[in-house]
Protein backbone atom coordinates (compact mmCIF):
# COMPACT_ATOMS: atom_id res chain seq x y z
CA UNK A 1 0.00 0.00 0.00
CA UNK A 2 2.58 2.38 1.41
CA UNK A 3 4.62 1.24 -1.84
CA UNK A 4 1.78 2.13 -4.12
CA UNK A 5 0.97 5.62 -3.03
CA UNK A 6 5.09 6.77 -2.89
CA UNK A 7 4.94 5.56 -6.23
CA UNK A 8 2.25 7.03 -7.58
CA UNK A 9 3.01 10.49 -5.73
CA UNK A 10 6.55 10.21 -7.61
CA UNK A 11 5.53 9.70 -11.05
CA UNK A 12 2.54 12.76 -10.37
CA UNK A 13 5.47 15.32 -9.02
CA UNK A 14 7.80 14.43 -12.25
CA UNK A 15 4.55 14.95 -14.35
CA UNK A 16 3.84 18.41 -12.67
CA UNK A 17 7.52 19.68 -12.86
CA UNK A 18 7.75 18.39 -16.27
CA UNK A 19 4.85 21.19 -17.01
CA UNK A 20 7.07 24.35 -16.66
CA UNK A 21 5.43 27.16 -17.42
CA UNK A 22 6.25 29.42 -20.47
CA UNK A 23 8.65 31.56 -20.06
CA UNK A 24 9.81 35.08 -22.28
CA UNK A 25 6.16 35.62 -23.51
CA UNK A 26 6.29 39.97 -23.43
CA UNK A 27 8.12 41.86 -26.02
CA UNK A 28 10.31 44.49 -24.99
CA UNK A 29 9.76 43.15 -21.57
CA UNK A 30 12.89 45.48 -19.68
CA UNK A 31 12.36 47.90 -17.75
CA UNK A 32 13.51 51.01 -20.23
CA UNK A 33 10.94 50.37 -22.91
CA UNK A 34 10.19 53.13 -23.01
CA UNK A 35 13.38 54.67 -23.55
CA UNK A 36 14.35 52.38 -26.15
CA UNK A 37 11.70 52.94 -28.05
CA UNK A 38 12.35 56.67 -28.32
CA UNK A 39 15.88 55.86 -29.87
CA UNK A 40 13.82 53.94 -32.85
CA UNK A 41 15.11 55.84 -36.06
CA UNK A 42 14.11 54.60 -39.92
CA UNK A 43 17.42 54.91 -42.33
CA UNK A 44 15.21 54.36 -45.61
CA UNK A 45 16.16 51.06 -47.78
CA UNK A 46 18.94 50.66 -49.85
CA UNK A 47 17.44 49.86 -53.82
CA UNK A 48 18.89 46.14 -54.58
CA UNK A 49 18.90 43.81 -57.58
CA UNK A 50 15.40 43.14 -58.03
CA UNK A 51 13.90 45.67 -57.01
CA UNK A 52 10.94 47.50 -59.08
CA UNK A 53 10.76 51.08 -59.06
CA UNK A 54 7.92 53.43 -59.66
CA UNK A 55 9.80 56.66 -61.13
CA UNK A 56 7.60 59.81 -62.26
CA UNK A 57 9.39 63.02 -63.97
CA UNK A 58 7.59 66.11 -63.67
CA UNK A 59 8.81 69.90 -65.02
CA UNK A 60 6.90 72.95 -66.13
CA UNK A 61 7.19 72.05 -69.86
CA UNK A 62 4.68 69.42 -70.20
CA UNK A 63 6.29 68.46 -73.66
CA UNK A 64 9.64 68.50 -72.59
CA UNK A 65 9.05 66.18 -69.99
CA UNK A 66 7.06 63.50 -71.96
CA UNK A 67 10.47 61.42 -73.38
CA UNK A 68 11.73 60.97 -69.65
CA UNK A 69 8.35 58.86 -68.86
CA UNK A 70 8.11 55.84 -70.47
CA UNK A 71 3.81 54.89 -69.30
CA UNK A 72 3.33 58.81 -70.38
CA UNK A 73 -0.65 58.34 -70.74
CA UNK A 74 -3.21 61.08 -72.21
CA UNK A 75 -6.31 61.40 -71.10
CA UNK A 76 -8.73 64.28 -71.69
CA UNK A 77 -9.62 65.69 -68.55
CA UNK A 78 -10.93 69.42 -69.92
CA UNK A 79 -10.33 71.80 -72.29
CA UNK A 80 -9.42 74.91 -71.91
CA UNK A 81 -7.30 77.64 -73.62
CA UNK A 82 -4.39 75.93 -72.20
CA UNK A 83 -5.49 72.89 -74.15
CA UNK A 84 -5.49 69.55 -73.12
CA UNK A 85 -4.98 68.54 -69.75
CA UNK A 86 -2.27 65.26 -69.15
CA UNK A 87 -1.74 63.10 -66.72
CA UNK A 88 1.23 60.91 -66.91
CA UNK A 89 1.75 57.24 -64.80
CA UNK A 90 4.74 56.66 -63.16
CA UNK A 91 6.88 54.34 -65.01
CA UNK A 92 8.15 51.31 -63.79
CA UNK A 93 11.90 50.31 -64.00
CA UNK A 94 13.37 46.86 -62.98
CA UNK A 95 17.24 46.55 -61.63
CA UNK A 96 18.76 44.18 -62.81
CA UNK A 97 21.59 42.08 -62.32
CA UNK A 98 24.15 44.89 -62.91
CA UNK A 99 22.39 46.72 -60.33
CA UNK A 100 21.27 49.27 -62.73
CA UNK A 101 17.88 50.32 -64.38
CA UNK A 102 17.91 51.21 -68.17
CA UNK A 103 16.13 55.04 -67.95
CA UNK A 104 14.70 56.92 -71.14
CA UNK A 105 17.41 59.25 -72.75
CA UNK A 106 19.97 58.65 -70.12
CA UNK A 107 20.92 55.52 -70.35
CA UNK A 108 21.99 52.95 -67.80
CA UNK A 109 22.03 54.24 -64.43
CA UNK A 110 23.84 52.66 -61.28
CA UNK A 111 21.62 52.53 -58.64
CA UNK A 112 22.32 49.71 -56.23
CA UNK A 113 22.74 50.20 -52.73
CA UNK A 114 21.55 53.77 -53.46
CA UNK A 115 19.09 55.40 -50.94
CA UNK A 116 15.64 56.79 -52.49
CA UNK A 117 16.73 60.11 -51.66
CA UNK A 118 20.31 59.43 -53.80
CA UNK A 119 18.77 58.18 -56.97
CA UNK A 120 15.92 61.23 -57.07
CA UNK A 121 19.21 63.57 -56.32
CA UNK A 122 20.70 61.42 -59.44
CA UNK A 123 18.17 61.46 -61.62
CA UNK A 124 17.61 65.19 -61.35
CA UNK A 125 21.34 66.46 -61.83
CA UNK A 126 21.01 64.58 -65.03
CA UNK A 127 17.91 65.56 -65.86
CA UNK A 128 19.03 69.24 -65.79
CA UNK A 129 20.50 69.04 -69.16
CA UNK A 130 17.25 68.92 -70.48
CA UNK A 131 14.60 70.10 -68.53
CA UNK A 132 14.56 73.24 -66.40
CA UNK A 133 13.87 72.60 -62.82
CA UNK A 134 12.66 68.80 -62.90
CA UNK A 135 11.25 67.21 -60.12
CA UNK A 136 11.33 63.20 -59.67
CA UNK A 137 9.28 61.21 -57.19
CA UNK A 138 10.95 57.61 -56.32
CA UNK A 139 8.82 54.59 -54.63
CA UNK A 140 9.47 50.68 -54.27
CA UNK A 141 6.35 48.72 -56.16
CA UNK A 142 7.73 45.34 -54.98
CA UNK A 143 8.39 45.51 -51.16
CA UNK A 144 8.05 41.63 -49.83
CA UNK A 145 9.34 39.95 -46.92
CA UNK A 146 8.49 36.31 -45.56
CA UNK A 147 8.00 35.58 -42.27
CA UNK A 148 8.14 31.64 -40.91
CA UNK A 149 8.23 29.16 -38.94
CA UNK A 150 6.13 29.77 -35.39
CA UNK A 151 3.46 32.34 -36.79
CA UNK A 152 -0.22 31.92 -36.81
CA UNK A 153 0.12 32.83 -40.73
CA UNK A 154 3.17 32.21 -42.41
CA UNK A 155 4.66 32.77 -45.92
CA UNK A 156 5.46 35.61 -48.50
CA UNK A 157 4.24 39.41 -47.19
CA UNK A 158 3.80 42.32 -48.94
CA UNK A 159 3.30 45.47 -47.55
CA UNK A 160 2.55 48.89 -48.77
CA UNK A 161 4.59 51.06 -46.80
CA UNK A 162 8.86 50.43 -46.70
CA UNK A 163 8.63 51.60 -43.38
CA UNK A 164 8.05 48.18 -41.77
CA UNK A 165 9.60 47.45 -37.87
CA UNK A 166 9.90 43.61 -37.48
CA UNK A 167 6.80 43.68 -34.75
CA UNK A 168 4.59 44.75 -37.39
CA UNK A 169 6.31 41.84 -39.63
CA UNK A 170 4.90 39.58 -37.44
CA UNK A 171 1.70 41.44 -37.12
CA UNK A 172 1.38 40.27 -40.80
CA UNK A 173 1.63 36.63 -40.27
CA UNK A 174 -0.65 36.84 -37.30
CA UNK A 175 2.06 37.36 -34.44
CA UNK A 176 3.62 34.18 -32.57
CA UNK A 177 2.35 31.23 -31.58
CA UNK A 178 2.35 30.09 -28.06
CA UNK A 179 5.54 27.87 -29.15
CA UNK A 180 7.66 30.70 -31.00
CA UNK A 181 10.64 31.38 -28.91
CA UNK A 182 10.69 34.83 -28.52
CA UNK A 183 14.23 34.90 -27.55
CA UNK A 184 16.16 33.24 -30.65
CA UNK A 185 14.49 35.24 -33.70
CA UNK A 186 16.51 34.47 -36.68
CA UNK A 187 16.74 37.33 -39.41
CA UNK A 188 18.25 36.53 -42.78
CA UNK A 189 19.18 39.15 -44.83
CA UNK A 190 21.38 39.80 -47.94
CA UNK A 191 24.17 42.06 -47.68
CA UNK A 192 25.32 44.26 -50.27
CA UNK A 193 28.27 42.17 -51.54
CA UNK A 194 24.87 39.90 -52.09
CA UNK A 195 25.33 37.29 -49.31
CA UNK A 196 23.04 36.12 -46.81
CA UNK A 197 23.29 37.26 -43.88
CA UNK A 198 21.91 35.74 -40.52
CA UNK A 199 21.51 37.46 -37.02
CA UNK A 200 19.69 36.10 -33.94
CA UNK A 201 17.31 38.63 -32.42
CA UNK A 202 15.86 38.67 -28.95
CA UNK A 203 12.83 40.25 -29.32
CA UNK A 204 12.18 40.17 -25.32
CA UNK A 205 15.03 43.58 -25.35
CA UNK A 206 13.74 46.19 -25.59
CA UNK A 207 17.15 47.83 -27.33
CA UNK A 208 16.29 46.12 -30.37
CA UNK A 209 14.60 49.06 -31.83
CA UNK A 210 17.89 50.47 -31.79
CA UNK A 211 19.73 47.74 -33.92
CA UNK A 212 19.80 48.02 -37.40
CA UNK A 213 17.52 44.90 -37.80
CA UNK A 214 14.53 46.56 -35.88
CA UNK A 215 13.19 47.92 -39.21
CA UNK A 216 12.65 45.24 -42.28
CA UNK A 217 14.39 45.30 -45.70
CA UNK A 218 13.43 44.20 -48.99
CA UNK A 219 13.43 40.24 -49.17
CA UNK A 220 14.08 39.79 -45.43
CA UNK A 221 13.32 36.40 -44.03
CA UNK A 222 11.95 35.88 -40.22
CA UNK A 223 12.21 32.47 -38.84
CA UNK A 224 10.67 32.03 -35.21
CA UNK A 225 12.19 28.84 -33.94
CA UNK A 226 9.90 26.56 -31.53
CA UNK A 227 10.65 26.98 -27.93
CA UNK A 228 12.63 23.97 -26.10
CA UNK A 229 9.15 22.71 -25.11
CA UNK A 230 7.85 22.13 -28.85
CA UNK A 231 11.27 20.82 -30.22
CA UNK A 232 11.35 18.16 -27.17
CA UNK A 233 7.64 17.26 -28.33
CA UNK A 234 8.59 17.30 -32.08
CA UNK A 235 11.35 15.03 -31.42
CA UNK A 236 9.48 12.50 -29.12
CA UNK A 237 7.11 9.34 -29.68
CA UNK A 238 3.74 10.90 -29.84
CA UNK A 239 2.46 7.98 -28.01
CA UNK A 240 4.74 8.35 -24.97
CA UNK A 241 2.10 11.38 -23.43
CA UNK A 242 -0.40 8.72 -24.16
CA UNK A 243 1.38 5.97 -22.48
CA UNK A 244 1.92 8.25 -19.07
CA UNK A 245 -1.57 8.84 -19.04
CA UNK A 246 -2.69 5.56 -19.11
CA UNK A 247 -0.10 4.53 -16.34
CA UNK A 248 -1.40 7.29 -13.90
CA UNK A 249 -4.82 6.51 -14.31
CA UNK A 250 -4.04 2.95 -13.72
CA UNK A 251 -2.28 3.82 -10.77
CA UNK A 252 -4.65 6.09 -9.11
CA UNK A 253 -7.69 3.31 -9.45
CA UNK A 254 -5.20 1.03 -7.80
CA UNK A 255 -4.96 3.26 -5.25
CA UNK A 256 -8.57 4.06 -4.48
CA UNK A 257 -9.11 0.27 -4.90
CA UNK A 258 -6.70 -0.82 -2.30
CA UNK A 259 -8.05 2.11 -0.04
CA UNK A 260 -11.48 0.94 -0.22
CA UNK A 261 -10.66 -2.83 -0.01
CA UNK A 262 -9.21 -2.16 3.84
Amino acid sequence: MKKTIITYIILLSVTLLSCKPKQNMVYLSNHNMEEEVNKAKFQGLNIQEGDVLLILVSALDELAVKPFNLNTANKVGSESNAGINQYVQPSEYLVNEEGNIYFPVLGNIYCKGMSKIQLKQELETRLKRYLTDPMVSINLKNFNISVLGEVKNPGQKESLSQKINIFQALGLAGDMTDFGDRTHVKLIRTGDDGGDQVVNVDLTRSDIVSSPYYYMKQNDILYVQPDKNKQVQANSNPNRVLIFQIIGALLTAGTLIIALTR
